[in-house]
């Protein structure tokens, strides 16, 4: 059986780390700290080999030892991967002791002759056995850096490894130390971010990746998967929406959207207190970001082509200026967001609650027949009834207010992830070309209810800020009509072409049939 090794990794500031020891988990702890300074080299080819293969491999001097590491993300866990460890002689990778493992294929001369240090970390470690008679599990705390073609970046994290025991107790030791201190639920390994160091470029905004589905997969591990997915979506794009990066908070945003889509794809599966806790917390991070997201299409789509049209106009730089105030206090609003307690506690329990909650093991016997069932089979349903209520609400797209068309908007959306998320599941021969113009027509649906909507919503904002000014110069408010002046004119134009969109879905064939 391929060794496992089941690990939180937690991000905290240096100074957080002064209060750690006065955790009562830790005050507690009888077994005396271990404290080691330690020298890790990853290994690699100059086209990355072993990094595209999704492995690594590393060489850690402890003392006088060398201990070669090679890992793999195991089942695309977020916490749980493959590693094999060997003592070998030095410094250098011993290849022979790794061809029973992930990084056999690679073994060839060429590898070998290629394979070469590319960049290290340089730790103190610091560890600190939790033990009892349920549970083993080892608190370490590495501070130091990593070092990369000429740069270095600090490094604090504490990592909570499983030894003995089960995982809901390790994320009760890892809710004891958040509630504690500042620290951050990590999905990035050190290798990770050693790789990044490497190519030398800031966080950048992170879009979807495809999520890996298997047919004949249980519909309960599927919802896990794509549940993983998001959350990696989420987190990824912190560094970003940090950087005040308007591109960071729309894909967190979407990564909150899809979040929040698959866990009303697979409703029948999540009928519990804590999944209806997480809805709430989801429901409030994405209204902490959404005023930074309005502002920023309202400014880039609507200000600033009107202000390009008439530039000379008096009240547009006073206008144009109290907007991107606005939207300064949006984005530090999405910051205080991230920053804060509350966020960290929701990164930690969507982790906890994927991994371990409630609707992992059922009591129910129907739902865990349901959980039970083919992915293929949920997805055909799934698809195959919300695909038939958008086509019967878009019949009456013409009649629907601003309100109808903004439910048909969501149901749209939902659709379309769906469509994404199952993708891999249906590889029948027309399946590709019909899934390719079926996600064409929802995405032209999408833009032109998004479209419709974004109207809806400038008007509003526009208004607002009318409203919330005492007093307000003529040239002023005529400046301000302009803007909402341009979005009425657009309304019998987008409403015709989502009307269009509406009759394109309509005509499409199923791509799972």
């Amino acid at each position: 059986m391929t060794p496992k090794e089941v690990e939180i990794k937690l991000a905290v500031a240096p100074a957080a780390l002064a209060d750690l020891e006065q955790v009562p988990l830790i005050h507690s702890c009888e077994a005396p700290s271990k404290r080691t300074q330690e020298v890790s080299v990853y290994f690699d080819t100059d086209k990355q080999a072993v990094r595209k293969a999704g492995l690594t491999l590393r060489v850690r001097r402890i003392g006088d030892r060398y201990i070669q590491t090679i890992k793999a993300t195991a089942n695309g866990s977020l916490f749980e991967r493959d590693e094999w460890e060997s003592e070998i002689e030095d410094g250098t990778p011993d290849l022979r002791v790794a061809r029973d493992t992930a990084l056999a294929p690679l073994l060839g001369r060429k590898f070998r002759r290629q394979l070469k240090p590319m960049f290290e970390t340089r730790v103190q470690r610091t560890v600190y056995p939790l033990a009892d008679e349920k549970r083993a599990i080892a608190l370490t705390v590495d501070q130091g850096d990593i070092s990369a073609g000429g740069r270095s970046i600090p490094l604090c994290e504490i990592e909570l490894e499983l030894e003995r025991g089960t995982a809901t107790e390790l994320f009760d030791v890892a809710r004891e130390i958040t509630q504690a201190l500042p620290a951050q639920l990590a999905l990035k390994s050190k290798s990770q971010r050693g790789y990044e160091l490497l190519d030398g470029k800031p966080p950048a905004p992170i879009k979807i990746v495809a999520v890996d589905l298997d047919a004949g997969m249980s519909t309960r591990d599927g919802f896990a998967a794509i549940g993983r997915a998001g959350l990696r979506h989420i987190i990824a794009n912190e560094p970003a929406l940090l950087r005040n990066d308007p591109e960071g908070v729309h894909q967190m945003r979407v990564g909150l959207r899809r979040l929040r889509a698959a866990m009303a794809l697979f409703a029948d599966l999540l009928q519990d207190a804590q999944t209806a806790a997480i809805k709430g917390e989801l429901k409030w991070l994405t209204q902490e970001l959404a005023p930074a997201r309005e502002l920023e299409v309202l400014i880039k789509r609507v200000v600033a082509p009107v202000k390009k049209r008439h530039v000379s106009l008096d009240g547009f730089p006073g206008l144009s200026r109290e907007l991107s105030e606005k939207r300064a206090a949006a984005l530090e609003r999405a910051r205080s967001a991230v920053t804060s307690a509350r966020f960290r506690a929701l990164t930690l329990e969507i982790a906890a609650w994927l991994e371990t909650g409630h609707w992992t093991s059922p009591h129910d016997d129907h739902v865990r027949a349901q959980g039970d069932a083919p992915i293929e089979a949920s997805a055909t349903a799934e698809l195959k009834r919300r695909w038939k209520k958008i086509r019967k609400k878009g019949k009456m797209l013409a009649r629907l207010d601003a309100t109808g068309r903004h439910k048909l908007r969501i149901q749209a959306k939902k659709v379309r992830y769906a469509t994404e998320f199952f993708a891999p599941l249906f590889s029948g021969k027309r399946a590709p070309k019909r899934r390719k113009k079926f996600l064409n027509a929802l995405e032209r649906l999408q833009d032109t209810l998004g479209d419709l909507n974004d109207i809806v919503v400038h008007e509003d904002l526009i208004t607002a800020m009318r409203r919330g000014r005492r007093q307000s110069s003529p040239k002023r408010a005529f400046a301000a009509g302009l803007l909402t002046g341009r979005e009425d004119a657009r309304l019998d134009a987008a409403l015709a072409a989502a009307v269009d969109a509406c009759r394109g879905v309509a005509k499409v064939k199923p791509f799972w049939r």
